[in-house]
């Protein structure tokens, strides 16, 4: 790197480095979490479960990268909790404050087609607030299968904010740690007070996309067709996605 490139290019590169060390440590340190929760994806694809994803504020936005996707599994849903899905409420804090109320998961869990056999996946970069906590506990006691996405450093750094003192890692069938630092910010430089350049979303969408990836060859390896969206923007792609539609109906909720 030139001594003469820009501070601010600079910044831009330590970014990118910073992601794609996150990025190689995560595919290296998470693969076998990562093999198993495709396996668990396949498992209940096959056994006729339905497919969930459910995210709050930010970590909404991994949730739906892996619903209605092209390349993506047509059976996962989104998990909707009214006034935590993104940004567009207003005002926007109110997001952050509904994940800490105490019995909102249960009621989003009661009034949803979600039952014993489904496979919930539940990303949280803290997995401290009471929402993703009381989201994975309610759901196991459905019988309902919990695949936490969290950053596990939050659960030593940080305190919990559920009564019970846990954490979204202590209520789920499998974690994938993204390994983000606490407070999601990657760079810090002189003149600028506070930390920035948050990686989370980078780094738990690449797990989820590997996920998929991961449950789409164990499918087809058990001689079954992945149930795989193509691009509308494909030529037969809306032609292949009313079929993918059409056979699996009533395993998919986004369209009702």
């Amino acid at each position: 790197m030139s001594d003469s490139q820009p501070a601010e290019s600079k910044l831009a590169d330590r970014f990118f480095d910073a992601a794609i060390s996150l990025l190689q440590r995560v595919r290296d340190e998470d693969s076998a979490a990562i093999a198993a929760a495709g396996t668990l994806i396949a498992d209940t694809v096959e056994a006729e479960g339905r497919l969930f994803a459910f995210g709050a504020g930010h970590s909404s936005l991994a949730a739906q990268d892996v619903v209605y996707r092209a390349g993506g599994l047509a059976l996962m849903n989104l998990l909707v909790v009214p006034g935590v899905v993104g940004v567009d409420v207003m005002p926007a804090t109110l997001g952050s404050a509904l994940e800490r109320v105490d019995g909102l998961a249960g009621a989003v869990l009661d009034s949803s087609p979600a039952t014993a056999g489904d496979l919930l996946v539940i990303i949280s970069l803290s997995g401290r607030n009471a929402l993703p906590v009381e989201m994975a506990m309610n759901a196991r006691a459905l019988g309902i299968k919990v695949i936490g996405v969290t950053s596990v450093a939050y659960a030593t750094e940080t305190r919990s904010r559920h009564v019970s003192g846990t954490y979204l890692k202590d209520h789920c069938d499998l974690v994938l740690d993204t390994r983000i630092s606490v407070g999601d910010a990657e760079l810090t430089a002189d003149g600028i007070a506070a930390p920035f350049a948050p990686a989370s979303t980078v780094v738990t969408s690449a797990v989820l996309q590997a996920v998929m990836a991961t449950a789409a060859g164990e499918l087809a390896a058990r001689g079954i067709e992945p149930p795989l969206l193509r691009s509308g923007n494909v030529d037969g792609g809306h032609d292949w996605n009313g079929r993918v539609m059409t056979e699996y109906s009533d395993r998919i909720f986004y369209r009702h």
